[in-house]
């Protein structure tokens, strides 16, 4: 290892190396191919950061003059979403503190312009997802002929999310002669066959014996079965557990992690929420702020599955029993990170409970039947270390977080769909009222249903418009509704001050009439069939 890149990480405390990096570092510092499997939290990045950073050139090395093209991308690590992005970026920072390596993230939802800036700057590593980077590909801005290693991390969820025609895409415009690594918690067939197709004899390094768990053993499990609607009670009641840091909740959809994010709030909890309605840079917002402390609660759908390593994490709660054991595996690798001790929660309903009996048996865990749990109950007070009497809402003297309002929007000149206005700390658009109240979107909408579709908006004093109310003309005057039948009758039975009722067109046919004065055009009128079956017409004027 290079001097450099060791001083960088004794600096931030790492010193021992865990199983999977001392097992794959020897091995990818001659340059083999590797495919590296782990539990989640091992430490992966740095056992492919590493030897990533030792092949490369420096702009401050002898030999980086003699380059071919200085400032092309020397190395690529392809990851599946944004939020692993911006993890595995600041981990190769932090290695290379100390030998200047410029290392850029590309990934959707921010502006096009900083990142071709910083390419055509250039640029020796390039982190980021397939989408944004087969667009700046296909736009002749990122040019990988001169990659020298190339990293897939997390292949298998790469795979999961349709990934790979863009992967292959990818891997195809590098150099045939290059390191390969590819790194995944979980080893599927497809992540086998897309090893055998692009890595040249590669070394397949396993941290963890067959006979051990997939789960971390620091992390203490616990399942119960929930009602739908006991469950905000329960999770509310977990987060006062004794000695609770941070707590990371998953939910399966967007509405239901964003419902649970406002409920929270009323409670009295610092939350915030991740998940794909927000922005990229509401995203970022939330993560900054449960990175800082300044929330304690996050709660997000499967997009910070991955990639979310924040150092005191004690609590995962699963509020949904997950899809399958790999997104299991990955939920809870969220807490017991790097060595650390964790809790992981795992609430399942009555219709999923033949779900969690695959997870259970796939991943050998002691839970098959979950037992009937509900916020009252005895065994979740005694199970999690919650103190007897606690209610579902925050005691205000425990209320000492600043709060999602705290940590600043960055400007990412966010592209794509239009860019969502701001919203406040309870999921609403600032300035507009919240559900329920007076003008909210729950009034309008009873309003509707009424048919009083203006009077949420209509100024004070106006007059509602009622459907068919137009006036009748004829011979272009008006037609006193109930009065006369005649123009003449009408015009003297007109407006007090002995004036006539203003002529209103009907068309454009009467207003032209009504300008020059001319005669009016008769229109036929057809009548039924009579008794005899024929057919009388009569021309008349109306």
């Amino acid at each position: 290892m290079l001097p450099a890149v060791a001083d960088a990480l004794e600096r931030v405390g790492i010193q021992e190396p865990f199983p999977i990096q001392e097992m794959t570092l020897p091995v990818a510092l001659l340059g083999s191919d590797v495919i590296g499997q782990a539990r989640t939290g091992t430490g992966k990045t740095l056992a492919f950061g590493i030897p990533l950073l030792q092949r490369i050139v420096a702009p401050d090395d002898r030999d980086y003059a003699g380059q071919v093209e200085p400032g092309r991308p020397q190395a690529l690590v392809v990851v599946p979403t944004r939020e692993l992005a911006v993890q595995v970026s600041k981990d190769l920072q932090t290695a290379s503190s100390v030998r200047r390596v410029r290392v850029l993230t590309v990934y959707g939802g921010r502006a096009y312009e900083p990142q071709v800036a910083a390419l055509r700057g250039g640029v020796d590593v390039v982190v980021g997802t397939p989408g944004r980077l087969l667009d700046l590909m296909g736009q002749g801005l990122l040019d990988l002929r001169h990659v020298k290693v190339l990293v897939l991390d997390e292949a298998d969820e790469m795979l999961d999310l349709g990934f790979l025609p863009d992967v292959e895409k990818l891997v195809a415009a590098t150099p045939e002669l290059r390191q390969t690594m590819l790194f995944s918690a979980t080893m599927p067939a497809a992540v086998v066959s897309l090893a055998r197709r692009y890595m040249r004899h590669p070394l397949n390094v396993r941290a963890e014996s067959p006979s051990e768990t997939a789960t971390v053993p620091a992390t203490a499990q616990f399942v119960y079965r929930a009602h739908q609607l006991d469950k905000e009670e329960i999770i509310a009641r977990v987060l006062q557990a004794e000695g609770r840091g941070l707590a990371m909740i998953f939910c399966r959809t967007k509405r239901r992690a964003q419902r649970l994010v406002d409920g929270l709030l009323d409670r009295g909890f610092a939350a915030a929420a991740v998940h794909g309605d927000l922005g990229q840079g509401a995203r970022e917002q939330a993560l900054r702020a449960f990175r800082k402390g300044k929330v304690d609660v996050l709660v997000a759908t499967e997009v910070a599955a991955r990639g979310i390593d924040v150092e005191g994490v004690t609590h995962v709660i699963n509020e949904a029993c997950p899809e399958d054991e790999k997104m299991y595996l990955h939920r809870i690798g969220r807490t017991g990170r790097a060595g650390a001790a964790g809790v992981a929660v795992t609430l399942v309903d009555w219709d999923d409970l033949a779900r969690w009996k695959m997870i259970n048996n796939a991943l050998d865990l002691p839970y098959p039947e979950p037992a009937e749990t509900y916020s009252t109950s005895e065994s979740l007070f005694h199970d999690l270390g919650i103190p007897p009497g606690t209610t579902g809402v925050l005691p205000r003297s425990e209320r000492t977080r600043a709060g999602l309002g705290a940590e600043a929007v960055e400007d990412l000149g966010e592209t794509g769909r239009g860019r969502r206005r701001e919203r406040d700390g309870r999921g609403g658009r600032r300035g507009e009222p919240r559900r329920g109240e007076r003008g909210g979107p729950t009034e309008r909408g009873a309003a509707f249903e009424r048919g009083d579709q203006g009077t949420a908006d209509r100024p004070a004093g106006e007059r509602r418009r009622v459907r068919g109310s137009r006036r009748r003309t004829r011979r272009g005057e008006q037609v006193v509704p109930g009065g006369a039948d005649t123009p003449d009758e009408a015009s003297s039975s007109g407006p007090p001050g002995g004036g006539t009722a203003p002529a209103v067109p009907e068309s454009r046919t009467d207003m032209a009439t009504a300008e020059h004065g001319a005669e009016p055009r008769r229109r036929r009128r057809r009548r039924g069939r009579g008794p005899a079956g024929g057919e009388a017409a009569a021309t008349g004027t109306d």
